[in-house]
């Protein structure tokens, strides 16, 4: 593999609207993530992903897009943003802005000129489709719920939306238009940000001509997993944006790429992939279901470490993946992955070992440092969210009553993620003066960043841990470009790997039951692991890293307390 410059690093994820809010308004602002950027540093963040910030009227929080090149009011200005980018970059951190050009909003200048002359120039940077005896061109069902054609006024023309129907889908089809993305990508990186987490980038080639699929709800829509599959060609865009954007400027790219063909891996993140990395999204797809959140199963430990491996195994002498178990589009990991039992701080410093430690770029979003759960929404009206409510129709219609279907949207909702920043324990967890835009959780007194901050055996302290042991001279070469080896996958609630490098090797234990397990040496032989090695290291003390006060040796065993995750430096015999 290619050494990169960001390949050491450790990335996070900033929601602006709920990060830290300086004015009083109740929504985050630039200035408060620049007053920010110390507790960042201090935590070993070195990459910085934004979510939009753009002129936006936030018909899905930002994701809709009406200027590439202005910042919204309620954020700041064009000079908070450069500020940002150099403050950040005079403390080591560089900025990935969030690229949205699957579509844009339909209150860009682009849009509002298509809308009036549809066979006009601008027209054409759009799908637009002439209907006539009112049947729509195909029968695609929206992200977000019902067709994927909108009616523009009162005419006979409709224009593609795979999202919100105030996202009209952007044709890249159309070289001028990719041409002006590209313009704007440049102008981006030419003003000091190190590149750009890409958005829903694989929905920009569509199967054409547009045709319908086969019904798989009663509605007679289709879902657009489905419609994509038969997507062929999308190389030929991404590997243009790379060649005139990317690649000049040296950036990072790391692409939100859900459905993947096996075969196409290298062309997305090998050594001459189109992106940097993509996103490993594999356990937050697994159990999902077409049928909507009310038919969806949450993955257990053991479905878990299967899904972590099998990414492990397709990225080995390809590339790396970016490594999440959150983000703006998820609930909180250690309430979706951890059983009821291990949702403590014990608990979720074993869900950090044992993804962190994984081979790729480690992304972590906003609060999961400190642990930051799901709330129990009693309202939808609570949700500021078009997909929540989307799929709360969907449970009443599949027969749910108002408090089931509460119960599932308060474990599947995406608004779990955007709850405010819990800073500290005063009111509104510290986040704002004013009125928060969206209700803060009210654990907020129990788990907040200043408390940790003064534990040094907090779940804060434990990122910090690992983030130095990323960058530790003596194991950085093994934790970054080791191979991951799966180790007695047989063992049910036992998430076990070697990362093997070319001087030592790292051994990660986790163990998620609820009871003490005992983990035989001679077992782990027939893994190629050294027993009399890995005895070395305990009794040496080369535990990198270890959420329990001990490791127990006994004989010819290692016993694993319950939720206890342990590092383990291994030395080869002749170093």
């Amino acid at each position: 593999m290619e050494k990169k410059w960001w390949h050491g690093k450790t990335a996070y994820q900033i929601y602006p609207k709920s990060f830290y809010d300086t004015n009083g308004d109740g929504i985050g602002d630039l200035k408060g993530i620049i007053e920010k950027l110390d507790y960042l540093k201090e935590l070993g963040i070195e990459i910085l992903w934004i979510s939009p910030v753009y002129l936006s009227p936030f018909a899905d929080q930002g994701y809709d897009i009406a200027d590439y090149c202005a910042i919204d009011p309620i954020f700041g200005t064009m000079e908070d943003m450069d500020r940002l980018i150099a403050e950040a970059k005079a403390r080591g951190i560089e900025i990935l802005m969030d690229l949205v050009v699957n579509h844009c909003s339909d209150e860009h200048p682009w849009f509002v000129e298509a809308c009036r002359n549809p066979e006009g120039p601008y027209g054409q940077y759009f799908y637009l489709q002439k209907v006539e005896d009112g049947k729509l061109p195909c029968n695609w069902r929206s992200y977000f719920g019902g067709p994927v054609w909108e009616r523009i006024g009162q005419t006979d023309w409709y224009y593609l939306h795979l999202f919100h129907k105030k996202q009209p889908d952007l044709n890249w089809e159309n070289p001028k238009l990719r041409q002006e993305i590209y313009r704007m990508m440049n102008w981006w990186l030419d003003k000091g940000i190190a590149g750009f987490r890409i958005d829903a980038i694989i929905n920009i080639k569509k199967p054409l001509p547009f045709r319908d699929y086969p019904a798989d709800r009663e509605d007679g829509l289709c879902d657009m997993g489905t419609v994509l599959e038969d997507a062929k060609g999308i190389m030929e865009f991404l590997d243009e944006m790379r060649d005139q954007t990317f690649s000049p400027h040296d950036a990072f790219s790391v692409g939100e790429v859900f459905n993947d063909r096996k075969e196409e891996l290298p062309d997305y993140i090998g050594d001459e992939g189109c992106f940097s990395s993509i996103f490993d999204f594999s356990q937050t797809v697994e159990g999902k279901s077409p049928l909507g959140w009310y038919a969806c199963k949450r993955p257990g430990p053991d479905a878990y470490k299967r899904c972590c491996f099998e990414s492990q195994r397709r990225a080995q002498g390809v590339g790396l993946f970016s490594n999440i178990i959150e983000n703006h589009d998820e609930p909180r990991g250690v309430s979706y992955y951890l059983p009821d039992y291990a949702r403590n701080v014990k608990g979720k410093k074993l869900l950090a070992a044992v993804y962190f430690m994984l081979k790729g770029l480690p992304f972590l979003y906003q609060g999961q440092e400190i642990g930051m759960e799901n709330m129990e929404f009693s309202s939808i009206e609570e949700l500021d969210d078009v997909s929540s409510r989307f799929e709360y129709q969907v449970c009443l219609d599949a027969g749910l009553d108002e408090r089931e279907a509460m119960k599932v949207i308060s474990q599947y909702s995406r608004g779990n993620s955007r709850t405010p920043f819990q800073w500290d324990d005063s009111a509104n967890g510290g986040f704002t003066t004013g009125k928060p835009w969206l209700l803060v959780n009210p654990n907020y007194r129990e788990i907040n960043a200043a408390s940790q901050e003064r534990d040094p055996d907090s779940l804060l302290s434990f990122y910090k841990q690992l983030i130095r042991l990323r960058k530790d001279p003596q194991w950085k070469d093994t934790v970054i470009y080791g191979e991951t080896l799966p180790v007695l996958e047989e063992m049910s609630g036992l998430m076990a790997y070697l990362r093997r490098g070319e001087k030592q090797e790292i051994l990660v234990l986790g163990n998620f039951n609820s009871q003490e397990i005992t983990v035989p040496l001679k077992r782990l032989e027939k893994e190629g692991i050294s027993g009399e090695a890995l005895k070395e290291a305990v009794r040496e003390g080369r535990i990198l890293l270890n959420n329990c006060e001990t490791l127990s040796l006994e004989g010819e065993s290692l016993r694993l307390q319950p939720l206890q995750a342990a590092v383990i430096g291994i030395m080869h015999k002749n170093d």
